[in-house]
């Protein structure tokens, strides 16, 4: 059915379970270093420099396999949104071009042979548990293919973005953002770009923030709390999104950095990048390998995202690690993916 076909693209490769205790990298530092350039005009308007340098990517003892070996990359120095892209900052976009995302489009049956054309219809994927669920075996459970859902409906028809302008905005596919990065003259940060923003200046931290969950005593990102996914105890104060500027930035300036929604990067997605590049000592600015490759989906191509969403937890994905890394089909968003853009200087 047509529901199980989107969901898996869109969801299942995504989680994991990930009952541990994450720990930093033993390497050594002294090649690790902040970048003291400036940038070359004034601040593009809701954009941070970040100063590029050389820093420890990825994580050893995370428990994700795709995330390690830890290895030594430079990225130069660019521009980076404040805040993921907001849904008043879609609706501008869509306004301006008429653009409709893919949530909002009928499949295409060729993509969908054997599908009946009545189930063919537009939407996308939402959370949606049972009180009664405990197994983690099937993310199924809590997903659902919600005909009408899209970024202006983010829990299907009835649904609004009314008063949540200032919401990351969601179900957003890979080439959803790239549109919108085209439009305003930006693109989507490599994936080496992104985590070297996320860690704001920190060496090999847990979380973008440090490595306390709960600094002060304080949730420091909107993630789950509670045993999920049937009893989420709303301990950030959110059970979905929450506004970009809830939390604390980070040391560069930057806002959900880890949790809320997961972001689009270019690089395509295999797990086996990070042993390639750890395999060719320090790189710079890498792009992400030539293609895609998921062994748990072989026939999907998928693009990788970082920084986790507000349903990650330490019983489940806990993928707001800042050296973890993501993944999704390039045509698949969800009620938990958004992005935000970056722009090269000069």
């Amino acid at each position: 059915m047509l529901a199980s076909l989107m969901l898996i693209s869109a969801c299942q490769a995504k989680y994991d379970h990930a009952d541990h205790a994450a720990t930093t990298p033993s390497a050594p530092s002294a090649a690790v270093s902040i970048n003291k350039v400036t940038p070359s005009g004034p601040a593009p308007e809701g954009m941070v420099w970040v100063p590029g340098g050389t820093f420890w990517m990825g994580c050893d003892d995370c428990d994700m396999p795709d995330a390690a070996p830890a290895h030594l990359v430079t990225v130069d120095g660019f521009w980076m949104d404040r805040t993921p892209v907001t849904n008043a900052e879609f609706a501008k976009f869509v306004k301006a071009t008429g653009y409709m995302t893919i949530a909002e489009q009928k499949p295409d049956p060729k993509d969908f042979p054997g599908v009946p054309e009545e189930n063919l219809v537009a939407g996308c994927a939402v959370f949606s548990p049972s009180p009664a669920i405990d197994s983690l075996d099937n993310p199924y459970a809590w997903w659902r293919y919600v005909p009408g859902a899209n970024w202006k409906n983010p829990e299907g028809p009835g649904s609004t973005t009314n008063g949540r302008e200032d919401h990351p905005v969601v179900h957003i596919a890979w080439d959803d953002a790239v549109a919108y990065a085209k439009w305003v003259g930006k693109r989507l940060p490599t994936e080496a770009e992104f985590e070297f923003a996320a860690r704001g200046g920190l060496d090999r931290k847990r979380y973008a923030w440090g490595n306390e969950m709960k600094p002060a005593g304080k949730w420091a990102a909107n993630i789950w709390q509670g045993r999920f996914p049937s009893q989420n105890t709303l301990e950030d104060g959110y059970e979905r999104t929450s506004p970009v500027t809830t939390f604390a930035p980070n040391g560069f300036g930057l806002y959900d950095m880890g949790g809320n929604v997961w972001q689009w990067c270019s690089d395509w997605y295999r797990p086996d990048y990070f042993a390639q590049l750890a395999g060719w000592g320090t790189t710079r600015n890498p792009q992400g390998p030539a293609d895609s490759f998921d062994p748990q989906e072989p026939g999907i191509k998928k693009r990788v995202q970082k920084s986790g969403s507000f349903l990650c937890s330490d019983r489940y994905c806990s993928r707001y690690l800042v050296g973890s890394r993501g993944k999704g089909a390039t045509d698949s968003g969800s009620s938990n993916v958004g992005f935000r853009c970056v722009k090269t200087t000069g």
